[in-house]
Order: structure tokens, then C-alpha cells, then sequence
């Protein structure tokens, strides 16, 4: 493996593990959903993801 393709690899597994990529993922579908409105910003986005996620609890041990 390359160099090049080596630190590709590890920039994507970084972005992954926290959860930028998530954020980049967000702002396609919002764009694609909302064309004509703004894209929330980063605390925006992790205001709502937040709320969500005590709203709506998986399977968590506490």
C-alpha cells in the first residue's frame, strides 16, 4: 500500500471515529431535502443530534 493511499485510509477512519463525517453526511442530505434554506452549523447540528438522542434512547446501559 502507498503512502498516499495509507494516509487516506487514516484520515477516513479518523473522520469516522469522530463523527465529522457524520456532520459532512448531515449537511448533503439537509442540502438535498432544503435546497433554499441555510445548512445548520456544527453546534446547530449537535444541539439537534443531542436532543434527539434523549428523546429518542437506544440501547443504553444507563
Amino acid at each position: 500500500m502507498s503512502a498516499r493511499r495509507w494516509a487516506r485510509a487514516v484520515r477516513w477512519y479518523l473522520r469516522e471515529l469522530t463523527g465529522e463525517a457524520e456532520y459532512d453526511r448531515y449537511c448533503e442530505r439537509y442540502r438535498r431535502r432544503h435546497p433554499l434554506a441555510p445548512v445548520p452549523t456544527r453546534r446547530d447540528y449537535e444541539v439537534l443530534r443531542t436532543r434527539h438522542r434523549e428523546t429518542h434512547p437506544h440501547s443504553r446501559c444507563c
